[in-house]
């Protein structure tokens, strides 16, 4: 892990197009709050770890499906379709 040390208003540079800057440093109830600002690429997601996680565990989850629910999902789908609406070989 790199640490560096950056004052309100400075910045660090990750792979070019990446730029984290240091929006402010405030102290509530005895504990320090950074506020940091991110300029990236409209296409990488960025997250709060937390977040992060909680989208991982609900991935995770939801990933668990077995062999049965994928029989029944089909069992369903094929009475959706309905009669006369089989395979075209």
């Amino acid at each position: 892990m790199l640490v560096l040390t950056r004052r309100s208003g400075e910045s660090v540079i990750i792979a070019d197009d990446i730029k984290v800057t240091v929006i402010s440093v405030n102290t509530k109830a005895g504990r320090a709050y950074v506020k940091l600002g991110i300029t990236a690429p409209a296409d990488l997601k960025i997250y709060r770890e937390e977040i992060y996680e909680e989208i991982k565990r609900e991935n995770e989850a939801a990933s668990g499906a077995t062999l049965t629910d994928f029989a029944a999902l089909a069992r369903v789908w094929r009475q959706m379709k309905g009669p006369g609406q089989g395979r075209s070989e």
